[in-house]
């Protein structure tokens, strides 16, 4: 029997993430064991400063590649809109699944949309990119850092901490919690996170007995459209926690790719959108980043990091 070990961070989400790729591998044969390895990140312990003053969205991920790296997983299911766009040298993404629902999700106290949220409402959000654009379409509002799994910041939200959250409607999807959304917003408001939505498999390089498994999950239209974001954001020497949104779309061989930098006050919204061949997507992502580098983006991501 052949045996496959998934590493995931003990959050509801990360769980049902990894018992969702478990069972798709389960599926491809009935001699495979497959077996999840669960385990704290330090990204879920340091929750009393925003994640971009404590490392960024990689805090999430370095603990289940140390696992990688000493035996104890063969692969790693992570959200790709927290994977860094530099991976450890021995380690590799060559599996990104098909794309869930990639918008952001308003979620609020009295289920009314954003629209009608009164003047100074609190909003609270773990993203600058999710905050910078939200100051942008709102200045009224009162949008702060909140930090925890879903669960935890729907917590506070009932507990009347917040008036509003602003999370990934695929993971509410996911965890069945798709009720509590009162608006989605469309990536015409609301540009979402580079590879929002998509589950990435990560594992050691050389793995072949692992990857002639997990390369039939891939999904070729998802993988084009976060290379092209990913690709996006490297130009830009953006991480995970920046205010930097991308989003392509993939369509009878043309892929559309969108792309914004903001400040993190909203005042300034970069943005550029250019279409490519679908074949193309790395050469795609790297000409937005060159426009929006060519408009200033530079400048705005040195003043963030400057001020995290």
């Amino acid at each position: 029997m052949t045996r496959i070990r998934i590493a995931t961070r003990k959050s509801p989400l990360a769980l049902w993430q990894a018992e969702h790729v478990a069972e798709r591998l389960r599926a491809l044969s009935s001699t495979l064991d497959v077996e999840l390895v669960a385990m704290t990140t330090d990204g879920d312990k340091l929750l009393d400063a925003p994640l971009a003053k404590v490392g960024g969205k990689g805090l999430f991920v370095k603990e289940l590649e140390n696992a990688l790296f000493d035996g104890r997983a063969d692969i790693a299911v992570h959200s790709m809109k927290d994977v860094p766009v530099e991976l450890p040298e021995g380690l590799h993404l060559p599996v990104i699944m098909d794309r869930g629902d990639p918008r952001d999700a308003l979620v609020t106290s009295t289920g009314k949309p954003l629209d009608d949220l009164p003047v100074g409402a609190r909003v609270g959000s773990s993203s600058l990119r999710r905050c910078s654009q939200l100051r942008g379409l709102r200045p009224d509002l009162a949008v702060s850092s909140v930090r925890g799994g879903v669960n935890t910041r729907l917590e506070k939200l009932d507990a009347g901490q917040f008036d509003a959250l602003v999370l990934a409607a695929s993971g509410l999807q996911r965890i069945c919690l798709e009720a509590r959304i009162s608006e989605c917003f469309e990536p015409e408001r609301m540009l979402p996170a580079v590879g929002q939505g998509a589950l990435g498999i990560e594992c050691r390089c050389g793995d072949e007995q692992v990857e002639s498994f997990i390369e039939q999950l891939i999904d070729e239209s998802s993988t084009r459209r976060v290379l092209a974001e990913r690709a996006m954001n490297r130009r830009l020497e953006g991480g995970c926690q920046v205010p930097i949104a991308g989003y392509a779309e993939d369509s009878n061989g043309l892929l559309r790719l969108r792309g914004l930098v903001a400040s993190t006050d909203g005042r300034e919204m970069l943005r550029s959108e250019r279409s490519g061949p679908s074949a193309e997507p790395e050469a795609l992502g790297n000409a937005v980043a060159d426009d929006l580098l060519a408009s200033g983006a530079g400048r705005i991501l040195a003043e963030v990091y400057a001020s995290v």
